[in-house]
């Protein structure tokens, strides 16, 4: 089976408190891949609470960003249609996707990522499938993912590359 996981393309990252328009040129490509793609979507949705300012991340990140049941957390209306699997992430990266991989109980084919943010959250799911799954092609699109930054985009692909996921 091939997976296709799509990070965090939530209102909040796209046209939301943290929106960007690197994050917004991508939707389209996103939409896509998504209608293209020969296998399992899996969706993920960054999830946050009330209480988000007293994290560890709303500390270092001060923006309340994909409260739970917001609008700003919903996925995006043009991503709403393909939607059938979400796994819902309270940190970066979701450790809890390498089992629900696991779960279907098919042969890993290959695993590919897009979605937000390229050094965030698609860099955190990344590196944890790399690890759980160290003989499965694991890829990114980079056309279908934006980063915080150009630069900071660039920097999170070629560290990838580094732990050999294929970067296209």
């Amino acid at each position: 089976m091939k997976y296709l996981i799509v990070v965090d393309m939530q209102v909040d990252f796209i046209t939301g408190s943290l929106g960007s328009e690197l994050a917004t040129a991508i939707v389209p490509n996103v939409v896509e891949k998504v209608k293209s793609f020969d296998g399992k979507v899996i969706f993920t949705r960054d999830t946050h609470f009330e209480d988000y300012m007293n994290t560890q991340e709303g500390r270092n990140l001060p923006v309340p960003h994909c409260i739970k049941d917001s609008d700003g957390w919903q996925i995006c209306d043009e991503l709403k249609p393909y939607v059938s699997t979400v796994i819902d992430k309270l940190t970066f990266g979701s450790i809890d996707l390498p089992d629900i991989i696991k779960n279907y109980g098919e042969e890993i084919e290959s695993i590919e990522l897009c979605g937000l943010c390229t050094d965030i959250c698609v860099i955190s799911n990344a590196m944890l499938l790399k690890a759980a799954f160290p003989e499965v092609p694991i890829t990114v699109d980079s056309a279908c993912s934006a980063g915080v930054s150009v630069e900071s985009h660039n920097t999170a692909l070629n560290a990838m590359r580094a732990v050999q996921i294929e970067i296209i």
